[in-house]
């Protein structure tokens, strides 16, 4: 059926449809057939559901993870070590890296990695942010209760961009005299976090190694 006999609203969810990613018209087409046959609850739930995601969640601003409270429960939690950050591409590295159990400090989430052929540069990500919250925390009026940052890990997918990042971070952190190391080298080349096992991420942070 081409787009031509579908009704203004079908073609207007259609072209919304098609604008996630991995989603063609053909595909679009499908997805907005089955919310048709759903119940009118059903598809409003989604709605609700889409609008909450939109209302409710945003960037911790520490470590610019996702959370629907600032800061996000990682930054906020006592018990974690506040004095290690594992620095990683996106969100979900967070989720994945947290179902190991094996990490107990905090993150910092870049939002992307370098990519120059794409356009994305340092200033596209939260690079600048992870440098200053390194410094500040060493700084002698940081405030009561401050943690100085002592290790920074280098948590980027092993792959071509991810160790252009690695290298790039490790560079600006350096002039900070501080530790920095990076994930174990166990990762399979060109895989990304989120795909690897629970087992190979955790010997991943056990052995991570400094970066000189």
């Amino acid at each position: 059926m081409s787009q031509a006999s579908h009704t203004s609203a079908m073609n207007r969810l259609i072209q919304q449809l098609t604008r996630l990613p991995g989603i063609g018209k053909r595909s679009a087409e499908r997805i907005a057939f089955h919310l048709l046959k759903q119940s009118p609850e059903d598809s409003f739930d989604l709605a609700a559901a889409i609008r909450d995601l939109k209302a409710n969640v945003h960037h911790c601003s520490i470590c610019f993870n996702l959370t629907e409270s600032d800061p996000c429960p990682i930054c906020a939690d006592p018990q974690r070590d506040r004095g290690l950050v594992l620095v990683v591409e996106q969100p979900s590295d967070v989720v994945s890296l947290e179902t190991t159990g094996m990490y107990r400090g905090t993150y910092h989430v870049l939002m992307g990695r370098l990519s120059p052929l794409e356009g994305v540069g340092p200033g596209e990500l939260n690079i600048d942010a992870l440098v200053k919250r390194v410094e500040v925390s060493h700084m002698p009026d940081a405030g009561a209760g401050t943690t100085p940052i002592r290790e920074v890990i280098l948590g980027t997918n092993p792959n071509l961009e991810g160790d252009g990042t690695s290298m790039y971070l490790a560079s600006r952190l350096a002039k900070l005299k501080m530790k920095v190391s990076r994930l174990a080298r166990g990762l399979p080349t060109g895989v990304s976090l989120e795909a690897v096992s629970k087992a190979v991420l955790a010997d991943a942070i056990q052995g991570r190694q400094e970066m000189s």
